[in-house]
């Protein structure tokens, strides 16, 4: 096996478009279905800070982390 640490750009990208190296890894990922209309949302510009803050920690979208927050809620109501 090749280790990409050790490849050029050139040798990566080569090494790519080698339909041999597309093989899939791992068990199928199902993704989500596609969200509905935006709806939209103010905060106070501090707790939209925090927020941001908080995405930003978690690697998210601002848009992701409120969805993930709305469906911790929703789940704990179910419980």
């Amino acid at each position: 096996m090749t280790d990409m640490a050790e490849m050029t750009p050139e040798e990566e990208n080569a090494f790519d478009a080698d339909g041999d190296n597309q093989v899939p890894e791992g068990p199928p990922v199902r993704r989500r279905p596609k969200v509905s209309e935006a709806v939209p949302v103010r905060f106070p510009e501090d707790l939209l800070q925090q927020v941001r803050h908080r995405a930003a920690a978690d690697d998210r979208s601002v848009s992701n982390w409120i969805r993930r927050a709305v469906e911790h809620e929703l789940a704990r109501d179910q419980n």
